[in-house]
């Protein structure tokens, strides 16, 4: 194996690894985390909410979170000089970016600021926790389908370099 195809090989592993995790976390959310959040007081959910928005941003969530992202990048020339791989890790980073990134970026990290912005304990609040649970699951519904499919085309991938082959 070149050294190109081994990088590449680890490149491809670490990515579907962390777009798994990513996918983990947020199938979590969406199966039944907004669902326990949702049960409680309004101002008790969205006061948790927002404790969940300002302890997620560490460095142990934001490399998983944006290094995957990186990994994928970094993939695409490595594996664009071989056909049987090509379309399928441009697939991934494609889905991982738009997907999880994109989204997360564009949609749910906007709302979790007018969440952080706003006081659980006036009906302002409360009104804003409502539509914030249904369009912030929306989007995290799509975020978690997508690293999903970013993960298996990921797995994909590594199985056609050859590099696993399942008994």
């Amino acid at each position: 194996m070149s050294f190109a195809s081994e990088v590449l090989t680890w490149l491809l592993i670490f990515a579907c690894v962390g777009s798994g995790m990513m996918a983990g976390l947020f199938a979590s959310f969406s199966s039944f985390m907004m669902k326990a959040l949702s049960s409680l007081p309004d101002a008790c959910g969205m006061q948790a909410m927002q404790a969940i928005n300002r302890h997620i941003l560490r460095p142990s969530f934001l490399v998983i979170f944006f290094g995957t992202g990186l990994l994928c990048l970094l993939a695409i020339p490595l594996a664009w000089p071989q056909p049987e791989i090509r379309m399928t890790v441009l697939a991934a980073a494609a889905v991982y970016v738009v997907g999880c990134l994109g989204i997360t970026m564009a949609f749910n990290v906007p709302l979790n600021n007018q969440l952080e912005k706003t006081n659980p304990d006036t009906q302002a609040g409360r009104v804003l926790w409502n539509r914030y649970l249904s369009r912030w699951t929306r989007w995290n519904h799509l975020r978690a389908v997508a690293t999903l499919l970013s993960t298996f085309l990921l797995v994909l991938a590594v199985f056609d370099l050859g590099v696993v082959v399942p008994d």
